[in-house]
């Protein structure tokens, strides 16, 4: 028998599926980003929510991997899929091993720190070389498509072929942290949040799962990032900025630390409501202030749900039944993964 979790999982993937079949062309496209966004918030779930790593600089990762779909397609003939896609996970995660290499060996604020320095360097290649193309970034002439034998199988240029790609990619990765997360290096990263002097003092080397978490998390990020390049079709320094790795860290407190499902809950609350307060019909003119009504909801939200959005249904049935809610004292009791 299905649990709830797995479910509700499931229900989420397939009203993602039938969305397309009802909403017009602003709604494909918010939530194909969101997807995209929910990729990234999953990439910094394995270092936050699963292994106990605050990283501050996810961005430079995303921003890697999107500005390598970037400069290494053609400029006039569509790039093959198959080999784009692979190089610009590779890229990012190339980055994320020399990254982590040095900042593992740091901890707790300077870990954040030392992660926030390496973002902040990738930045000032993109903003301040012409590598990146400066403040003005650099387009992407033509999107990647998928071909075989002359036919074409997937072509990004084509909005509900891209959905349906990102649709996929998503639940992919979804799937592949799920399976991870079950598995024995999975429950050695539990076991490294919860007391990594204990796993050292068992025999565990901490440091390769510690690295190699790192690295995934990279590629995933990459991922993401490739992605939102062919969506937009044009990249910017922005992508790397320290603002965006504090958004996508808002997300998955947002959604639930050390849950799956809440990387997918924060991506979307946080794009929703970020939509909402931009909203000129129902705000007016004091839509140009939005950031003062995410903010105060991401407040509110943070005080008043201590375990995210996605520990709301267990705060539901304990007020009914009188009883506390499991890990009620926050998220930082311990991994729950699905």
């Amino acid at each position: 028998m299905r649990s709830p979790k797995s479910l509700f999982t499931a229900a989420v993937f397939v009203l993602l599926a039938l969305y397309p079949f009802a909403a017009g062309q602003f709604g494909v496209d918010l939530v194909t980003k969101i997807m995209i966004y929910a990729i990234f918030a999953l990439s910094l779930e394995l270092l936050v929510g699963s292994t106990g790593l605050v990283c501050f600089g996810q961005a430079a990762l995303f921003g890697i991997g999107a500005y390598a779909a970037v400069l290494l397609s053609p400029e006039s003939d569509a790039a093959n899929l198959t080999w784009l896609l692979p190089a610009s996970v590779l890229a990012a995660a190339a980055y994320a091993l020399f990254m982590g290499a040095l900042s593992l060996r740091t901890k707790g604020v300077y870990f954040i720190m030392v992660t926030l320095a390496f973002a902040q360097m990738a930045y000032y290649v993109v903003h301040d070389t012409p590598l990146g193309g400066g403040t003005d970034g650099i387009y992407l002439n033509v999107k990647p498509t998928l071909a075989v034998g002359g036919a074409t199988l997937v072509n990004l240029d084509h909005a509900p072929s891209f959905y349906a790609f990102t649709l996929v990619m998503l639940a992919g990765v979804f799937g592949f942290l799920a399976l991870l997360l079950r598995s024995r290096f999975g429950r050695a990263l539990a076991g490294i949040k919860a007391n990594e002097q204990r796993m050292r003092a068992t025999g565990f080397s901490t440091y390769p799962y510690k690295l190699a978490a790192f690295v995934i998390s990279g590629a995933l990020a990459g991922l993401a990032g490739f992605l939102f390049a062919v969506k937009d079709g044009v990249v910017n320094p922005e992508l790397m900025s320290w603002h965006l790795s504090g958004a996508v860290l808002i997300m998955i407190i947002l959604g639930g630390l050390g849950h799956l499902r809440g990387a997918l809950i924060g991506a979307f609350a946080f794009a929703l409501l970020q939509e909402f307060f931009k909203s000129e019909a129902i705000f007016g003119a004091f839509a140009k202030h939005w950031h003062l009504g995410l903010g105060l909801s991401i407040i509110a939200c943070v005080a008043l749900l201590p375990n995210g959005l996605v520990g709301l249904p267990a705060q539901w049935r304990a007020r009914l039944t009188g009883r506390a809610p499991r890990g009620s004292t926050g998220p930082a009791q311990g991994a729950q993964h699905g």
